[in-house]
This record gives C-alpha cells, structure tokens and sequence, in this order.
C-alpha cells in the first residue's frame, strides 16, 4: 500500500487532476512563474494568485534510477523512478514511477508523457515513455 498525501488547498489539483487525465500545475497569476511542488505563495515575486492549469503531459527526462529494493511487503522491483522537466512549466520537474518499460531502458533525455494511478481520491502522476 502506497502513503496518500493529504489533500490540501494548495496541492488538491495537482493530486486530483489525474481523473480528467490531466498534469495540472501550479502557475502565478501574476508573474506566470511555473510552481511546484504548489505553494499559496509565488516563490518569484510572492503574490498569492495562484492558479492551477493542465500542461501538456510530456516532458524530458532529466534524471532517473532503477530500484532493486523492495521497500515494503508485495513491493514488486526493480521498477524505475524518473525525474522529468515538464513540458509546458519552465523549471518544474515531477518525480515518478516510470510504467510501461523495462526499468533499465529509461535514458536521461527520453521523452515522457504522463499516465495516472488512481488510489481512493488521489490520481498519482506516473511516466510512460512517449511513441
């Protein structure tokens, strides 16, 4: 069983996105400043309009790292994690667990596009290499 992240005002959309199929990202309202993870705050000029929107769903993979150690009982491994720049938010990377891959076939620079694990409320972003 996964840990769920409770649900505040500030990530509800980013967790909860998943079930229309959407990244959805936290963005500045005034200075467009991509931000995640979500704040209430802009980080860039600290205005307090925050809105989320839907970014593409693809992105670059910036780093990533198989894992051989399960971690929890039933855990199957090896599975990858990557770290992606997201497409469409200048500066934000999204950490998740790549599916549909062999593990030790994720290349830094492969492009991704996002998929959605849905457990009770929350749609959890996952990576899919992209056609």
């Amino acid at each position: 069983m996964r840990p769920l992240p409770e649900l505040t005002p500030e990530n509800t959309a980013f967790w909860t996105g998943g079930a229309q199929g959407r990244l959805m990202i936290a963005f500045c309202g005034a200075c467009r400043h991509a931000i995640h993870p979500p704040q209430l705050v802009c980080p860039e000029c600290w205005n307090e309009a925050i809105e989320f929107k839907p970014v593409s769903g693809t992105g670059t993979v910036y780093s990533h790292t198989v894992n051989h150690q399960p971690w929890a009982p039933d855990m199957a491994v090896p599975f990858a994690l990557a770290v992606v720049d997201v497409d469409g938010a200048p500066g934000v990377r999204v950490t998740a667990e790549v599916v549909g891959a062999d593990p030790e076939s994720v290349a830094i620079g492969q492009t991704m596009r996002v998929t959605f694990a849905n457990i009770d409320d929350i749609w959890f972003p996952q990576w899919e290499p992209a056609p």
